[in-house]
C-alpha cells in the first residue's frame, strides 16, 4: 500500500495551467487513472511480499527479518511521498520515470538477491551480513518509489478535472486498497505456486512498466515534450526487454544458482505448495542430503545417529501404537519398525510432496528401508497442531516429534504449551513423548524453554543430547554447509505425569548409541540448564529471534 499525500493548502494555485488535453472524455480519463492506481498498488504489494518471502527463504524464517523489511519499506514510502512534492509541476513525466525505475528494481530484486546469496553467501568476514544489507537496501529503494506514486497520481487526476481534495483522496485510496488486496492474494495463490519467486517478480515488473507507460503516453502525452515522449517510450521498451530477456534465461540462472548453493550433485529440485525440496547425492556412493527451504534436514552421513537417539529411548515400554509428527522422509518410521510388537505407525506430515519422494525416490526409499511399503504404516497430511485437536484421546503409546527447529517462526506453535497439552491428551497413561528441541550447547535457552513449556503442560521431561552432528542441524537459518547451529542434537523424553527412565531398549541392536554414551551425554545436557525461563504459548512465543 501507499502512504497518503497531504493536499495543497486551500487556495494554493495548481502547478499546471488549465485541464489536460485528453484523447478521451474526462470521466473515462478519471477511470483510467484509478485503474492505474489499482495496478500500481497490486504490483507494490507483490514487491513487498516478495521481499518478506525472500528474507524468510534466503536468510531465515524470523519475525525480526520480516519486521525490519516492513518497517523500512513503510518509512521509505513516507519519505518518497514527501520527495514527490518537488515533481508536482511535472507529474506526468515524474510518474512515468518512477514506474520505469520501480519496474526495473522491483522486477529484478528477487533475481539479484538470490544471485548474491548463491555466489557470495558463504564468504563470511565483512560480507557476512551483505545479503541482509542488500535486502534492506531493496526495501528502502522500492519503498521510496512506491511512496512517490500516489502524490503524482493525485496531481494527474486533478489535471483531468479539479475537484475537492477529500473526494479525490477517497477515490484514489479506494482503488489503492482494492489493488493491494488483489496483489496480496495473487502472490501466494498465483505467482508463487505457478511461477515461483523469480519469474513472478519479473512478470510483476512487466505489468508495472506497461501500466505506467500506457497511462502516461496514452493519456497524458500532451503534458510531455516530443523528446520527453521518446525518452519515456525508449526507457519503457528497454526495461520491458530486460525483464523479458531475463525471464527467458531464468531457468538456466536458477539451475546455476542452485548448483552454487547445493553443489553439482542436485538430483531432485521441486517447489511444492509449501516449500522448496532439494535432494543431493544418494547415488554412486555419495551420501544423500535432503534440504527443505534451503535448510539441511537430512544428512546421510549422520542421520542414523539422530534418528536412533530420537526414537529408541521412547520405545522402552509399551509401543504397539506409535504416532510420528513430521518425519515424512520415513527415517523415524524406519527406526520404529525395527521394534517387535509395533502394530501401527501413524505419520502426520505437512507436505505430501515429501511423503511422495520418500516413497518414490529410489535413494530416499532405500535409506528409509521402504518404510511406506509396510502395511502397518499409514499417513495423514496436514498441520500437526490441527491434527492433534481432532485426534482421539489416549490413543498412542509413543509419540515422536520430528519437527523443524523451534527457532523457525512457523514452527513455534508446535513447541507451545497448548501443543504439548494436546499431545498429553493423545498419549496413554504410560505413554512417552520424544521431542527434538535443537542443539543444547549453542542454543541452551531455546532447549530449556522447550523443557519448561513441556512441564507447564503437565509432562515430565528428561533431557538428553547426542554429540557428533557433522552435517545437519535444524537451526532457524538456512545453510547448505555445516550447520552453524552446533554439533549436537538435544532431545527431551517425557510422559504425562511421570518421567520415563532414560534407557535404551534391549532390542534392536543399535549402530551408533550405547546406554553408557546416552547417560553420559544426558549429564552434559543437564549441566547447560538455564533457570527462570517462561513457557512458550501461542500468544507469546519465546523462540523466534
Amino acid at each position: 500500500m501507499i502512504d497518503p499525500h497531504a493536499p495543497a493548502r486551500p487556495g494554493a494555485p495548481p502547478p499546471w495551467r488549465g485541464p489536460a488535453r485528453l484523447p478521451v472524455r474526462p470521466d473515462t480519463g478519471r477511470f483510467l487513472v484509478l485503474a492505474g492506481v489499482f495496478v500500481c498498488a497490486a504490483c507494490g504489494l507483490v514487491y513487498e511480499l516478495e521481499l518478506v518471502a525472500l528474507a524468510a527463504y534466503l536468510i531465515g524464517d524470523s519475525v525480526t527479518q520480516a519486521s525490519v523489511i516492513l518497517s523500512v519499506m513503510v518509512f521509505a514510502m513516507g519519505v518518497g511521498s514527501l520527495a514527490a512534492k518537488r515533481l508536482r509541476s511535472h507529474a506526468a513525466a515524474g510518474f512515468g520515470a518512477v514506474e520505469v525505475v520501480l519496474a526495473l528494481i522491483g522486477g529484478c530484486s528477487a533475481l539479484v538477491l538470490y544471485a548474491v546469496f548463491a555466489w557470495t553467501g558463504d564468504w563470511g568476514g565483512v560480507w557476512a551480513y551483505g545479503p541482509r544489507c542488500l535486502l534492506v537496501a531493496f526495501s528502502l529503494a522500492i519503498g521510496l518509489l512506491i511512496g512517490a506514486e500516489i502524490p503524482l497520481l493525485m496531481e494527474l487526476i486533478q489535471r483531468i478535472r479539479r475537484q475537492d481534495a477529500g473526494r479525490a483522496v477517497a477515490d484514489l485510496f479506494a482503488a489503492d486498497y482494492v489493488g493491494a488486496l488483489v496483489g496480496g492474494l495473487a502472490f501466494p495463490f498465483l505467482l508463487l505456486p505457478f511461477l515461483g519467486q523469480l519469474t513472478g517478480a519479473l512478470l510483476t515488473g512487466a505489468v508495472n512498466v506497461i501500466a505506467g507507460g500506457a497511462l502516461v503516453l496514452g493519456l497524458f502525452r500532451g503534458d510531455l515534450t516530443r523528446r520527453g515522449r521518446w525518452l519515456l517510450a525508449v526507457a519503457n521498451l528497454t526495461v520491458l526487454g530486460v525483464l523479458a530477456a531475463t525471464a527467458v534465461l531464468v531457468d538456466d540462472f536458477e539451475r546455476a544458482a542452485r548448483q552454487a548453493v547445493y553443489g553439482k550433485g542436485v538430483r531432485v529440485a521441486l517447489q511444492s505448495d509449501i516449500q522448496e525440496i532439494v535432494i543431493t547425492g544418494g547415488t554412486h556412493g555419495r551420501p544423500l542430503d535432503l534440504f527443505l527451504d534451503g535448510r539441511l534436514r537430512i544428512s546421510g552421513q549422520d542421520e542414523r545417529r539422530y534418528h536412533e537417539a530420537l526414537v529408541h529411548p521412547a520405545m522402552n515400554g509399551p509401543h504397539a501404537r506409535v504416532l510420528i509428527l513430521g518425519g515424512g522422509d520415513g527415517l523415524a518410521a524406519r527406526e520404529v519398525l525395527r521394534h517387535p510388537g509395533v502394530r501401527e505407525v501413524h505419520i502426520v506430515e505437512l507436505d505430501p510432496a515429501v511423503v511422495r519422494l520418500a516413497r518414490e525416490d529410489p535413494a530416499l526409499a532405500a535409506l528409509n528401508r521402504h518404510a511406506y511399503a509396510d502395511p502397518r504404516v499409514r499417513v495423514s497430511t496436514g498441520d500437526a497442531f490441527h491434527w492433534l485437536r481432532r485426534a482421539p484421546t489416549t490413543s498412542y503409546d509413543v509419540m515422536i516429534s520430528d519437527l523443524p527447529d523451534p527457532g523457525i517462526t512457523a514452527s513455534a506453535k508446535l513447541y507451545s504449551q497448548e501443543f504439548y497439552g494436546l499431545a498429553r491428551q493423545v498419549l496413554t497413561d504410560g505413554g512417552r513423548l520424544a521431542v527434538h528441541a535443537g542443539p543444547v550447547t549453542t542454543r541452551p535457552r531455546v532447549f530449556w524453554t522447550v523443557e519448561t513449556t513441556m512441564r507447564a503442560a503437565g509432562l515430565r521431561p528428561a533431557p538428553y543430547r547426542v554429540g557428533g552432528a557433522t552435517g545437519f542441524g535444524t537451526g532457524p537459518d538456512r545453510t547448505a554447509g555445516p550447520s552453524p547451529s552446533g554439533h549436537d542434537w538435544g532431545f527431551l523424553l517425557a510422559g504425562p505425569g511421570h518421567r520415563p527412565p532414560l534407557r535404551l531398549p534391549a532390542a534392536p541392536r543399535l549402530r551408533t548409541l550405547t546406554q553408557e554414551g546416552l547417560v553420559g551425554d544426558a549429564r552434559v545436557a543437564v549441566r547447560t540448564r538455564v533457570d527462570g525461563l517462561a513457557a512458550s504459548t501461542l500468544v507469546h512465543p519465546r523462540y523466534a529471534g
